[in-house]
């Protein structure tokens, strides 16, 4: 969705990049991509990954962003799947797996979304996943590989 004071979506990626960028290290962004939603809404997504290092642990980094998220007027309530104006997600951590309250690492569902794989196998195609440990590379070859009907 546009923002009233940043504009477009890849205007809000930007922002909210630079805004990560004051309590962390960003090594690396991907290209924004375009992508078809999941649920219920209409409108087309951008997507992208960013490897940042910090020393927070990654329950406090998830309060971060979320924090940034709240900043650009994100509200957590409502029907899932919503359009929204950014959407902040921990993915990977170099810790390897970890799990507490809400944050599971790797995230559950990486694996199976293009979104999520496409950009950051773009900047980190050789991080290997920690249960699989498949490349993020190897990984989206795997979605994107055709498959015969059934």
């Amino acid at each position: 969705m546009r923002h009233p004071r940043f504009g477009g979506p890849e205007k809000v990626i930007a922002a909210a990049l630079a805004e990560l960028a004051r309590c962390a290290s960003l090594r690396a962004a991907a290209p924004t991509l375009r992508s078809a939603p999941l649920g219920h809404s209409r409108r087309r997504y951008a997507n992208t990954a960013a490897v940042i290092e910090c020393a927070l642990a990654p329950v406090e980094l998830l309060a971060k962003l979320q924090a940034i998220e709240a900043r650009f007027g994100r509200r957590r309530r409502g029907r899932a799947w919503s359009a929204r104006v950014l959407d902040l997600d921990l993915i990977l951590w170099d810790g390897g797996c970890h799990a507490c309250g809400d944050l599971t690492l790797p995230h559950p569902h990486f694996r199976t979304r293009g979104f999520v794989l496409g950009p950051a196998r773009r900047i980190a195609g050789t991080w290997r996943d920690p249960l699989t440990r498949l490349t993020l590379r190897q990984l989206a070859a795997r979605l994107d590989r055709p498959r015969p009907r059934p």
